[in-house]
């Protein structure tokens, strides 16, 4: 049975690679694309449209695919999952809780999957940050993404942060930011886990997850060097939310991490 996916944000760089990786499967098809800063032009032979509720009326999407930014993603996905589709998010800078919210009030059987990052190798770098946590409780972030991300720090350092805190017994301190020479030196604080952010043209999305112990380091990092590396994520959740209802939050549920 085909699938039905409506992509908004569709004429940005992520949002361009979705429904190339959409139509290039066969049992998916791309039947609307929604960006109203580009309505009038074509992604894929795929026109776009500006207004997602008058596309979802039009297209009955299964699924909509939302890479947007902070500002837009809650109200594309309340109009969305309230109208009975299936969401899948890659959008950061939005508390998961507001996506609970609207999960709870979408019609039953209706999914709303977040994921902060659907690169694969990014979820294992998380999961495997988490496991050293557990004998390295000394540890410090850095991620590394391009200069236009709207958000600092990343949702995956902020996801691997939380990981971090859940999986040790003990948050070590974390010396220096009391004799600061220039404010935020020493970076911010996420569940007790210090996380440094670089944005810099060049990038695309980089982290390093660095522990420390007597006489030894270990870092643990992932880079996607390209933005190609989200997609099997991406394709991967949009087939998962068929089955699946309420809310969802990060790709390692679907691959059983």
């Amino acid at each position: 049975m085909m699938i039905r996916v409506a992509v908004t944000g569709a004429y940005g760089k992520m949002g361009r690679e979705v429904v190339r990786a959409v139509a290039a499967e066969p049992d998916m098809a791309v039947v609307a694309a929604i960006d109203p800063l580009h309505a009038g032009e074509t992604v894929e032979g795929v026109r776009v449209t500006a207004d997602l509720k008058d596309a979802i009326t039009a297209s009955a999407p299964d699924v909509l695919v939302d890479f947007t930014r902070p500002e837009a993603v809650v109200q594309n996905v309340r109009t969305a999952a309230l109208a009975g589709v299936d969401c899948v998010v890659g959008t950061t800078g939005v508390p998961v809780e507001s996506f609970d919210e609207i999960a709870t009030q979408a019609p039953e059987g209706v999914c709303v999957f977040v994921a902060p990052n659907f690169a694969i190798g990014a979820v294992l770098m998380m999961r495997f940050a988490q496991e050293a946590a557990r004998f390295m409780p000394h540890v410090e972030i850095v991620e590394l993404h391009h200069d236009r991300k709207a958000d600092a720090p990343s949702g995956t350092a902020l996801r691997t942060a939380e990981r971090i805190a859940q999986a040790r017994s003990a948050v070590p301190a974390a010396p220096g930011r009391e004799t600061e020479v220039a404010d935020g030196a020493r970076g911010a604080v996420v569940a007790g886990v210090t996380v440094h952010s670089v944005r810099l043209p060049g990038l695309v999305a980089h982290q390093e997850v660095i522990f420390g112990g007597q006489g030894q380091t270990l870092t643990i990092r992932h880079d996607s060097i390209d933005r190609t590396s989200f997609m099997p994520g991406v394709v991967l959740a949009i087939r998962s939310v068929r089955s699946r209802s309420g809310l969802v939050v990060g790709l390692e549920e679907l691959l059983g991490l």
